[in-house]
């Protein structure tokens, strides 16, 4: 149902999962444990699948906090329930029992911890988010609980990995434009003019620079493990006309 950072899991007073697909009860093209709220599945089985999730993370119903994520650099602070989810891509709380959530499908999921501070987060970081800033802002609002920089531990969950991420020219531009440094994120790939774009080692190198104390990278591929992880670029590739969300999430015991 869920795979652990080992330095996450290690912090006291933590509890997080990076949450597969296993063990819910979506049918189909979302068979598994879809928490997509934006997706066209079922509401009452996204709705008993988040049930799963809290009753996984010991927070009470309702408490699995995930924001309307539009590949913003935007991260909110959480501090009570919403009356309705604010658009954002990240979600920073030092209130124990609201868990810091993000949904993704090969984006980047990435959690963040000051255990000493009491104070969490949850990142949702494709490479518009992360080039935008969105892992500066999550920092930034963690500072602003009284989290320090040295202190936080981020662990980068299962996301699209540089095997199965190949793109155009056009990417490869932009990405080089920005800071040639950049370069070293790309591999050939079999196509002409295309190549294979490393997004964990892009998203670790931004935190390392922004001066995080420890970075935990999994290591899993969500495009290449079907049987546990949604993918939004294997589902485009099969013409399927939806896909489910995976969801992390990080809460203070």
């Amino acid at each position: 149902m869920k795979v652990e950072s080992p330095a996450l899991k290690a912090l006291p007073g933590i509890r997080h999962a990076f949450f597969t697909r296993e063990g819910g009860i979506s049918q189909g093209i979302y068979a598994g444990l879809n928490g997509g709220t934006g997706s066209r599945d079922d509401p009452a089985h996204v709705a008993e699948n988040r049930a799963r999730m809290e009753a996984a993370l010991d927070v009470p119903a309702g408490h699995l906090l995930t924001a309307w994520q539009v590949h913003s650099p935007d991260c909110v602070v959480a501090d009570r329930l919403w009356d309705e989810r604010p658009k954002a891509d990240a979600v920073a709380t030092a209130t124990p029992g609201l868990a810091a959530a993000v949904t993704i499908a090969d984006c980047g999921p990435v959690l963040f911890a000051d255990p000493e501070a009491r104070v969490v987060g949850a990142a949702h970081a494709g490479w518009k988010g992360a080039v935008g800033g969105v892992l500066d802002a999550t920092l930034a609002r963690m500072e602003e609980l009284g989290a320090r920089r040295a202190r936080i531990v981020a662990a980068i969950g299962p996301l699209i990995r540089q095997q199965s991420y190949e793109v155009g020219p056009d990417f490869i531009a932009t990405l080089s434009g920005l800071d040639l440094a950049n370069e070293r994120f790309f591999i050939p790939s079999a196509r002409p003019d295309h190549a294979l774009f490393d997004l964990p080692g892009y998203i670790a190198a931004r935190l390392a620079g922004l001066g995080v104390g420890t970075i935990d990278d999994l290591g899993l591929d969500t495009y290449a493990d079907e049987a546990r992880f949604y993918s939004y670029r294997r589902s485009t590739h099969r013409g399927e006309p939806d896909y489910g969300r995976l969801i992390a999430a990080i809460t203070l015991v």
